[in-house]
């Protein structure tokens, strides 16, 4: 399809598109909704009286609006991981009644209909915070990707407290692979961080559940913010009774499952002395000092290594749910999902030396989400009704310099467009081509979103784990999306695909088909440019309909419209 004489009709679907290069002012059912409503939650009402204080401060203007099409897209992204089908789409545009972001909101976050979706989506987020996007895919790994996420699933589904997620995460034991005896999928987040002196579970933890950056006080005291070589230590201390059994197939030194598991600690003295139960580190002189276990706070615990006096990691979790930088910590991750950027960058750095943008708001959201029992589901209500959540991406002289990429602060006086994230992508190209059910049974459906994901990953991922907000063109991303399987399959044509659907549609003339495709990828109609391209392709295919809708549908997907989330 993209050899030879083909790619002059190539060239010509990309300028159909005017999509390749921005946002098209073609929109689905704008509403001139004026001032954001509050829909009767003072959460709301605060958020937005915050933000307009900052503009008026700032001397900027909110963008306008966003239309209903591409509210209803973002809300569908980032609330359940894909796109709305024509369907859902059409069904929330023919709304008419008032309050209807809050209703597909709500239906997005309490209905049964979305349920599995919802508490996938939240749990694929939460399976790559935690132990990033390969962990768990190695041959041989001490973490199982799959009883990470079942337990995710779990917690999403049953809107399980956050605190109560954070206290089994961090203090979790039990086997971590589904069907193993006492399977507890919590236990995941720790199984592969604690070699080499726990130094990741010491991070990680700190990072994503106190937003807290301790790992580069591991050899040294920071050189620009006040955290001092013996947190880290201190924080460290609390992990050193905990250890990962590997359990093997029999006959085989292939791991079958791991267990974790608290062990009484002796500490690191020569003769060991379990009723303290020091560790010691390396000063920058060359000396050795000694640590026990102290929150970042400062509040210390028993120093005793015998499991019967004291469970020190059961304990870090307590103070974990006690500390005043938790709350904190998942609402700027929580804001940074729905809005693009936290209050701080990063969203993990939330030291003293790290102002954040609009303190108060954080502190107060922080406060409402503890008086609301660290309910996740109203935190993203919150957040999702607010006004900056629902204002368009396009910018205009007043607030074109709010534009974090510069390094400036935030001011979410737009909506900031981003990449998808490879699961949201896949997923979009499913529900868009209806490809799926051109794949088989679920199981092979799994293993071809599986393979796929990890060919993403390898395009778009860091060591880390980290997610891309870019596309940013490599030889590789350019032919995955290009020339891939799923897009192959998205424009086969196929019976039983949506482009199938749409070439057979014999109520339709091919403008209306043309309508239809950009209506089912990018939540908009056609331009009258776009339509008179559109018939321009039509005819250097000698009035071939279904070769020019294929190649019209590849262009589609291929976009920057159909790839950002705007």
């Amino acid at each position: 399809m993209l050899m030879g004489q083909r790619l002059n009709q190539i060239r010509l679907v990309c300028v159909v598109c005017t999509l390749l290069t921005g946002v098209s002012l073609a929109d689905v059912g704008r509403t001139a909704r004026g001032v954001a409503s509050d829909f009767g939650f003072p959460q709301v009402a605060e958020i937005n009286q915050h933000l307009r204080q900052g503009w008026k401060d700032s001397e900027i203007s909110p963008s306008p609006a966003a239309t209903d099409g591409e509210f209803c897209r973002r809300a569908f992204l980032d609330l359940v991981g894909r796109i709305p089908s024509e369907n859902e789409l059409s069904a929330y545009l023919n709304d008419k009644k008032p309050g209807k972001q809050k209703r597909l909101l709500q239906r997005l976050i309490y209905d049964s209909n979305y349920r599995i979706e919802f508490a996938r989506h939240w749990s694929t987020i939460w399976t790559n915070v935690l132990i990033g996007r390969s962990g768990g895919t190695e041959r041989n790994s001490l973490v199982n990707r799959a009883g990470m996420q079942k337990y995710l699933r779990d917690c999403f589904a049953r809107n399980k407290p956050y605190d109560r997620m954070v206290y089994e995460l961090v203090s979790a034991t039990g086997t971590n692979a589904p069907g193993s005896p006492e399977f507890n999928g919590a236990v995941n987040f720790l199984c592969g961080k604690l070699e080499e002196e726990a130094a990741q579970a010491t991070a990680k933890t700190s990072q994503i559940f106190l937003g807290l950056q301790v790992q580069c006080t591991q050899c040294h005291n920071h050189p620009f913010n006040e955290w001092k070589q013996n947190q880290y230590w201190q924080m460290n201390s609390f992990f050193r009774q905990t250890r990962t059994l590997r359990r093997f197939e029999q006959g085989t030194r292939d791991v079958r499952f791991v267990e974790l598991t608290n062990q009484d600690f002796g500490g690191e003295d020569r003769p060991i002395d379990p009723e303290t139960a020091r560790i010691y580190y390396e000063l920058r002189n060359g000396k050795l000092e000694a640590a026990l276990p102290v929150f970042v706070d400062g509040t210390p615990i028993d120093v005793s290594g015998y499991l019967e006096d004291v469970n020190r990691r059961d304990e870090l979790a307590k103070l974990i749910l006690q500390s005043e930088y938790m709350p904190k910590a998942i609402v700027n991750r929580m804001w940074a999902h729905f809005l693009g950027y936290g209050f701080t960058k990063p969203i993990d750095d939330m030291g003293p030396h790290n102002r954040p943008v609009h303190p108060e708001l954080l502190e107060y959201l922080a406060g409402e989400l503890q008086k609301n029992s660290f309910d996740l589901r109203q935190l993203i209500l919150w957040i999702a009704l607010s006004e900056p959540y629902s204002l368009s991406s396009r910018t205009s002289r007043r607030n074109a310099m709010d534009d974090p990429q510069l390094g400036e602060p935030p001011q979410f006086s737009h909506f900031y467009v981003r990449q998808m994230t490879a699961e949201q992508l896949y997923e979009s190209l499913l529900l868009a081509s209806a490809a799926a059910k051109t794949q088989g049974d679920y199981e092979e459906q799994q293993k071809t979103r599986d393979k796929w994901l990890e060919q993403f990953t390898i395009a778009f991922g860091t060591d880390e784990g980290d997610e891309t907000t870019t596309f940013d063109g490599t030889i590789t991303q350019t032919l995955m999306m290009f020339n891939g399987e799923l897009i192959k399959q998205a424009i086969s044509g196929k019976p039983g695909s949506f482009l199938h659907e749409t070439m057979h549609d014999s109520r339709s003339r091919y403008s209306g088909k043309i309508q239809r495709l950009f209506f089912a990828s990018l939540a908009r109609r056609a331009t009258q440019s776009e339509l008179k391209m559109s018939q321009q392709l039509l005819a250097s295919y000698s009035g071939d309909e279904n070769k020019a809708l294929q190649d019209i549908w590849w262009a589609l997907l291929n976009s920057n419209q159909f790839i950002l989330n705007h």
